[in-house]
């Protein structure tokens, strides 16, 4: 019995760190219900009173002065108030043969004490704790007030049950009184957290308290998994990322390509070109039929007024490509200087461009170029060869 006394005592000491709810908030009542013990003896022996030596061991000394009832001789009931502090009541009986190393007639030992507890440690599986607080006993006829302190650990099984171990003094304001130690051991019960929709999650830390969720989400459902809350989710029955508010990435031209990824979100496309749409043989063809229709003053870089209507056509073809950029080729036949043709070129380049430019065409889109009579087209021997050299062109840059 030396031994087991020990360990109840090295067990109010073990403190323990795996996460559990402790008696808080969300479990704000408990009941505690077990056996305690009567020691007289390190208050009634004054030889006693410092626990060294072989002393030391009689404080545990469960046979000769430990007067223990082997049956529920207490009940406590105890409510959260916060910051780690619950108020309480204990009622306890026993009956009393030891006084010290006195032996007396089965008195009878009745008590009733109001506690203030402290848990030193909050949301661990072990929480040990302090507690303060006075009383009444009666020891058959005779009674009198008491002034209590204590200490004591709670193992937590669950989240709702534990085993409790306490020691505490008692003493005693009248003379006649009888100062000793009370321990007790029995088992606890944590109770009166609401969970209205049932997933775990008290109502108080539930961000949606009526409907069943996940402890991830603060007690909120994730219907479509996608790791955005519902209460958040603007597609709650749909998965999408976080970043689009839980709805898919949509695809409008339906090109395989998501509207975020796509340059050309409107216009089908291919993935090798953003989403937007190649420019083909054809269409590079079609563009340049355009533009060698366009015609300049004579030795000049403006622009003849019957030329503006082919913009229209050349204009619809850039923007059906709103991606692709176009360098736009300035040449000239051979009749006159070759520095005198380069600078037309140059010119007529950037006329185009800067008209194109002015009807909307993006200005990082196009590059004018000028090749004076470097690149013709045909021979510049007659007035039909040199006609088909002064043109320009609109080519994709690839």
């Amino acid at each position: 019995m030396k031994q087991l006394s020990r360990l109840l005592v090295v067990g109010l000491l073990l403190i323990g760190f795996n996460n559990i709810q402790a008696q808080d908030e969300n479990n704000p009542w408990q009941v505690s219900f077990g056996v305690n013990a009567i020691d007289v003896y390190p208050t009634n022996d004054q030889d006693a009173a410092y626990p060294t030596g072989t002393l030391f061991s009689e404080y545990f000394n469960v046979n000769d002065h430990w007067n223990l009832l082997p049956s529920i001789s207490y009940v406590s009931v105890s409510k959260y108030v916060g910051d780690g502090f619950s108020v309480g009541v204990r009622g306890s009986l026993n009956r009393i043969s030891k006084l010290g190393d006195v032996r007396a007639d089965d008195l009878s030992h009745y008590a009733v004490d109001g506690t203030i507890k402290y848990n030193v440690l909050k949301d661990t599986k072990i929480t040990p704790f302090v507690e303060f607080g006075g009383g009444y006993t009666w020891i058959d006829e005779i009674g009198f007030g008491t002034a209590n302190a204590g200490i004591g650990a709670s193992y937590w099984f669950t989240d709702n049950i534990g085993f409790s171990l306490q020691t505490g003094y008692k003493h005693a304001f009248e003379d006649y009184g009888v100062k000793h130690f009370q321990h007790t051991a029995g088992v606890s019960i944590k109770f009166g957290g609401t969970d209205t929709d049932g997933d775990g999650i008290y109502d108080k830390d539930d961000a949606c308290p009526e409907v069943a969720g996940l402890e991830a989400f603060n007690g909120c459902p994730d219907a479509d998994g996608d790791g955005v809350a519902d209460k958040d989710d603007a597609c709650p029955s749909e998965a999408g990322p976080a970043e689009n508010k839980g709805c898919p990435w949509p695809d409008s031209d339906n090109d395989g390509v998501l509207d975020k990824d796509d340059q050309c979100p409107d216009v089908a496309g291919t993935v090798a070109n953003k989403g937007c749409p190649e420019v083909t043989e054809e269409v590079q063809k079609q563009l340049n039929d355009y533009a060698r229709t366009i015609l300049f003053d004579t030795g000049r870089a403006s622009l003849k007024t019957e030329s503006v209507s082919v913009f229209v056509d050349i204009i619809k073809i850039l923007n059906e490509y709103p991606n692709a950029k176009f360098t736009v080729e300035g040449h000239t036949d051979s009749v006159g200087s070759e520095k005198t043709n380069q600078a037309l070129s140059e010119k007529r380049a950037n006329s185009v461009r800067d008209f194109l430019v002015k009807e909307g065409i993006g200005a990082d889109r196009l590059t004018a170029i000028g090749y004076g009579e470097a690149k013709p087209i045909a021979t510049n021997a007659n007035r039909a060869g040199r006609a088909q050299n002064r043109r320009v062109e609109i080519n994709l840059v690839k």
